[in-house]
């Protein structure tokens, strides 16, 4: 099986053949393709790994996308890409900077419900979002998640956070916590389990992310984070797996078995992240919360199957959203 043949049957079931590496990933598109497709707006897509995640998308029904940048510039690279735009629509800019206004201000109007990072830095997008005058932010602390797919992994793994807070506060920490339950359970897991992180499992005043992590659990059962159990510290091997769990005499629900893993600071969760994605071979779907909408956060190097698996995880977000929105009105 080719490249192209491989990327086909990791976007189209029917195409497999005996091998599904990316299983988890397929299972979350089905699950957005069952909801309403929403408004995406795509910041300055002007290279063809960004245009072609957001046309594939919208070819899917996942995204129904606003490209938001140099119509020019956009229109010369779906041409060279093989991309058919007709009946997109685009809203022309001059550069990177007006297009992640524009792409912000749509937000800030209710006409899309969520942002799609295109071939503008994450910074310059991020800079768009939290402006003091024009800016998405709500009361919630903004956090990045990543949903990785790693093979022979049981079920997805979120970890938070490794791209945007550097070095939280234990009251960030509460956001970038909730911010992830509340992601784990609009992607359908009903029973999530946080590993908060740290070397080892004991409480030491030596290591300040393992006092942190105690004091987290706490505020779980004191009601100040719902919705999951959580244990910690933990360290990575008796977080995910049983065996390492019962060597070790952990006695938890969470040990061994989570779904959510909560790093101590940046630094840690990138690190985590890459080596599951260069030594595991795992892919890494980003979405950023705590904004007024989802932001789908991809990279450059990402996969065309990785792309849409992360507007799929913001749609069924939205989709969440949308239910619960719902549910108060009613």
């Amino acid at each position: 099986m080719n490249e192209h043949d491989a990327e086909a049957a990791m976007i189209d079931p029917a195409r497999q053949g005996a091998t599904a590496r990316h299983d988890k990933y397929q299972r979350l598109i089905a699950a957005a393709k069952r909801e309403e497709r929403i408004r995406v707006a795509v910041a300055h897509p002007c290279d063809e790994v960004s245009l072609t995640g957001a046309v594939e998308a919208q070819r899917l029904g996942l995204i129904e996308p606003i490209l938001v940048g140099p119509a020019g510039r956009i229109r010369d690279v779906a041409v060279l890409a093989g991309l058919d735009l007709s009946g997109l629509e685009i809203i022309d800019t001059k550069h990177s900077h007006e297009s992640a206004e524009k792409a912000v201000a749509l937000v800030a109007s209710g006409k899309v419900e969520a942002l799609m990072k295109g071939s503008l830095h994450t910074d310059e997008l991020m800079g768009a979002v939290v402006s003091t005058q024009t800016g998405i932010r709500t009361a919630r602390r903004i956090s990045h998640c990543f949903v990785m797919d790693v093979p022979d992994h049981p079920e997805a793994l979120i970890i938070t956070d490794a791209a945007i807070n550097i070095a939280p506060t234990l009251e960030d920490k509460v956001d970038i916590i909730q911010n992830a339950i509340d992601l784990a359970r609009a992607l359908g897991k009903e029973d999530v389990r946080v590993a908060i992180l740290s070397a080892m499992e004991t409480v030491t005043s030596k290591v300040p992310s393992t006092i942190e992590a105690a004091a987290l659990c706490k505020m779980a059962e004191r009601g100040q984070i719902t919705g999951a159990l959580l244990d910690g510290p933990l360290a990575l091997d008796n977080a995910i797996s049983p065996e390492a769990a019962a060597i070790k005499r952990i006695n938890s629900p969470v040990a061994g078995r989570a779904n959510v893993l909560a790093v101590p600071d940046l630094e840690a969760g990138n690190m985590l992240a890459k080596s599951l994605s260069f030594l595991a071979h795992a892919d890494a779907a980003g979405i950023v919360l705590g904004a007024r909408v989802p932001i789908i956060l991809t990279s450059r190097a990402d996969s065309l199957i990785t792309r849409l698996a992360s507007c799929a995880v913001a749609a069924l977000v939205a989709a969440a959203r949308r239910k619960a929105a719902a549910a108060s009105i009613g």
